[in-house]
């Protein structure tokens, strides 16, 4: 106590501080939120000129963040979006700790049946079924399809990647009815959606590729080049963006045109990509 003014000092009643996360000991943590939606623009940023390395170090800062500001909602995002960063360049072990830290995250905040876990569980299913495990993928699409056929506020969007995902996953696993169900259900739900060609297009592709699996090139044939002639179509609408996601649409179809044969197909979806990509 001060002598003079018979006060006492803060550190006789103020609890010490935690050397690591700065808190009073047996406080709440403050919780210092991530700001979500200038993450995303900034992603789509790098995204739209493929700098990966730029676009992970983003995601990567902002994790820790998050972390430092128990911003579990922050957490969440983060990973989701580092699980499909790292699907996109092939890195299955970095894609596998994210999408298990997503999940583990969904049990902590007792996120179980909301549209936010529906969104976690395709993420995670995704990159299992880009990695061959299709068995771990399934459950998750299902857990997923429960919450957002369940859920009055889903979007349209979602539904759509969600059918088209696990159709995919059907289809590997030879379960073509289902798989030829979810493509269906899946150009409905994107028939709703802005700029829903797009991701029509590439349904309409998936299923071309189910068609070969289960009839082959030769009895499936006319099927296959019907599928594709309608993917162009809907890849070439009139006056829709050429922004950023397009070229990334392109360029994820142009391979599938060209082990077809649609050569100068494939050849025009890899230069709309390229200008996009350079500015043009």
């Amino acid at each position: 106590m001060d002598p003079e003014t018979r006060e006492l000092p803060p550190e006789d009643y103020v609890e010490p501080r935690c050397v690591l996360c700065g808190e009073p000991f047996g406080a709440e943590p403050e919780i210092r939120a991530v700001p979500q939606e200038r993450i995303i623009r900034k992603m789509d940023e790098y995204m739209s000129r493929r700098d990966y390395a730029g676009a992970e170090r983003h995601l990567l800062y902002w994790l820790e963040e998050a972390r430092l500001g128990h911003d579990l909602r922050g957490e969440l995002l983060l990973n989701n979006e580092l699980v499909g960063h790292y699907r996109k360049i092939g890195d299955k072990s970095k894609a596998f700790s994210h999408a298990a830290e997503a999940l583990h995250l969904l049990d902590i905040m007792d996120f179980g049946g909301t549209i936010s876990a529906g969104t976690t569980y395709i993420n995670a299913a995704t990159a299992y079924q880009a990695f061959g495990e299709t068995e771990a993928a399934l459950p998750l699409f299902l857990k997923a399809r429960e919450v957002y056929e369940n859920s009055p506020g889903t979007q349209p969007q979602l539904l759509g990647g969600l059918y088209n995902n696990m159709a995919l996953a059907c289809a590997s696993m030879r379960r073509f009815d289902e798989a030829y169900d979810l493509y269906d259900r899946a150009m409905e739900a994107m028939s709703h959606v802005e700029c829903g060609q797009w991701e029509q297009a590439i349904t309409c592709l998936n299923r071309a590729n189910a068609v070969e699996a289960e009839f082959g090139m030769e009895r499936g044939e006319n099927r296959i080049f019907d599928l594709l002639d309608q993917a162009y179509d809907l890849l070439d609408t009139r006056g829709l963006p050429r922004n950023g996601y397009y070229a990334f649409v392109c360029e994820k179809c142009a391979p599938t045109f060209s082990y077809y044969g649609y050569f100068q197909a494939a050849r025009t979806l890899k230069e709309r990509s390229e200008a996009i990509y350079a500015g043009t």
